[in-house]
């Protein structure tokens, strides 16, 4: 029961990320241009940290949509689905997405931030994909037990 009340506040963090990145991705152009006020390289870099920012923001909020999916699963109590092997591996080919945008990034600044954004999302990127297959053999077997049964 007590794990129950985890996941639902979970998704429900979840659904405030999904809409909140919504809105940052949205209020990007206003808020770049007042960090431009307190960092020249948002203002001599506008445009291409724009399009770097929004594209990483999308993939961002691609993955969270991909967490939420899988979270309705945990609701329902039926994780080991297809759906989540499908999502993990989505959710691994947009940290990919990121790590590389997040790579375009060093030849505009170069921040100890990047690399380590890099560096996570290269790291989420294959612990998603490995975690897909291991999701993959599990539904295997869970079919082919509700088959002998």
């Amino acid at each position: 029961m007590e794990e129950m009340k985890l996941a639902k506040l979970t998704k429900g963090i979840l659904d405030f990320m999904f809409c909140s990145g919504i809105i940052v991705c949205v209020t990007l152009p206003f808020t770049l241009k007042l960090a431009g006020a307190y960092m020249t390289d948002f203002q001599t870099f506008y445009y291409p940290l724009l399009l770097l920012f929004f594209l990483s923001g999308i993939f961002a909020v691609l993955i969270i949509l991909e967490l939420r999916r899988m979270f309705s699963t945990v609701l329902k109590q039926d994780c080991f689905v297809e759906e989540n092997v499908r999502s993990l591996k989505k959710m691994g080919t947009y940290s990919f997405c990121i790590a590389a945008i997040s790579v375009l990034r060093l030849f505009i600044v170069i921040t100890p931030a990047v690399l380590v954004v890099i560096l996570v999302f290269m790291i989420a990127g294959l612990f998603s994909k490995v975690l897909s297959h291991v999701f993959e053999q599990a539904v295997t077997y869970k079919l082919e037990n509700d088959l002998t049964i």
